[in-house]
């Protein structure tokens, strides 16, 4: 031991079910607030770049000719 490695190796975890379903159900209701300020980044970015490109003429909608 005096290579500094030192080996672990897990051979059982004793978890209960109910344990699983509480940790997972945690986790679901962490992701909600998560997706809401990805939600938020998502719209401000593409407000951004609707901003920016309308500036430059390029909103995607084609520009019919006037009759003469």
């Amino acid at each position: 031991m005096t290579n500094g490695s030192n080996l672990v190796t897990i051979r059982d975890i004793d978890v209960s079910f109910w344990r699983i379903v509480l940790i997972l159900v945690k986790w679901s209701i962490a992701a909600i607030p998560a997706m809401i300020i990805l939600t938020l980044l998502i719209a401000i970015i593409g407000a951004i770049m609707s901003a920016v490109l309308g500036l430059f003429g390029l909103t995607g909608v084609p520009v019919q000719p006037t009759p003469q």
